[in-house]
């Protein structure tokens, strides 16, 4: 893959061109925390913040979408009829984005793009996206992406990974995608041979710095019935409030609510990120809760994402071990713990 050199001094100026033909989207600085927003004129992503509170999944998948508006005034054409909603699929591109959270969007897109169907919001907004990278050379303490099939330098989701080299960017072009955002930024894209061995490097002694760990090798082999029937659940839910931040801040949860909200005569259908964590969650409308105690709902997540997910796609865990939901738990809930209890359980 080819690798260019950045120089900083025109890295504002390739984002402004760039602006021109791209929405650009990348961590700003917002009361006291970073998140992932839309750029306005002037501004440039703070490639020096270690990691956001939020991932970016919301660009992609927003917190709250309109889907549907309709009319229920009999005196219009066309009421009772759900009309969709225009969007806007443009092209964009995330600058900044940690592997871990480029990487969550293929764990996601598995959910949103199965072979039985399809979410055309979530693909198209997908397939508009390029997703420019940048490595980890500083790893936040909670991280341990090295054993959830991930890493600071890790590739796989991204069309371009930047690496930080004092007064310049190392720029490795993975994709087309990636080569196309390259030459409308005008950056010189001369290969720089020598940078391929000097990321090598980078990565090796940047994934020794990761100490924080889980062990899920055996998952895969543990009977559902025997984890699900576990004694330690009560123990893992004792302090849980419910307050839902692990799915929020989670990158790799997908869990939503589709309502409608009426006023007066028009109403719209919309979508709005759902927490399992959430006593309504499963609530039916005959008045059951099959998941009616907090207990319950903290075994469906890590269930969820360290058994159920294992078992369906044989493909690692739903998580990429960016371990936000380790630093964000109000009661201190560790996911790495709940794995290592579940990887290692004897009946």
């Amino acid at each position: 893959m080819k690798v260019i050199k950045i120089d900083k001094k025109d890295w504002a100026k390739g984002l402004e061109r760039l602006s021109k033909t791209f929405q650009l989207f990348g961590p700003i600085e917002q009361d006291a925390f970073f998140v992932f927003k839309a750029m306005e004129d002037g501004d440039l992503p703070d490639l020096d913040v270690q990691n956001t509170r939020l991932s970016p999944r919301s660009i992609i998948y927003p917190q709250s979408e309109k889907m549907f508006e309709y009319t229920l005034d009999e005196n219009q054409e066309d009421h009772h009829v759900l009309k969709e909603i225009d969007k806007d699929y443009s092209s964009r591109a995330i600058i900044g984005i940690r592997p871990c959270d480029a990487k969550a969007f293929l764990l996601v897109k598995r959910n949103f793009d199965a072979p039985e169907y399809k979410d055309p919001y979530w693909i198209k907004s997908y397939e508009a996206t390029t997703l420019v990278g940048h490595a980890c050379n500083v790893p936040c303490s909670s991280c341990f992406c090295t054993t959830a099939d991930c890493g600071p330098f890790h590739e796989e989701g991204l069309d371009i990974l930047l690496v930080d080299v004092d007064d310049t960017y190392l720029a490795k072009i993975i994709t087309e995608k990636g080569e196309r955002l390259l030459a409308a930024a005008g950056w010189d894209t001369k290969a720089d041979t020598a940078s391929n061995d000097r990321i090598e490097n980078m990565k090796e002694a940047t994934e020794v710095k990761i100490t924080s760990r889980v062990s899920t090798d055996q998952l895969k082999d543990k009977s559902t019935t025997d984890l699900f029937e576990a004694s330690f659940w009560e123990d893992v839910a004792f302090a849980c409030i419910n307050c839902g931040t692990c799915t929020y801040v989670c990158p790799t949860c997908w869990c939503f609510d589709i309502q409608d909200e009426t006023h007066g005569l028009s109403g719209i259908r919309m979508r709005n990120w759902d927490s399992c964590m959430y006593p309504l969650f499963t609530f039916h409308g005959s008045g059951h809760n099959p998941r009616d105690t907090k207990t319950q709902r903290v075994r469906q997540r890590f269930m969820h994402k360290l058994k159920y997910y294992v078992d369906k796609y044989d493909n690692g865990i739903q998580c990429v071990g960016c371990g936000r939901c380790v630093r964000f738990c109000p009661v201190n809930i560790d996911i790495r713990r709940v794995c290592d209890l579940m990887n290692s359980f004897e009946l």
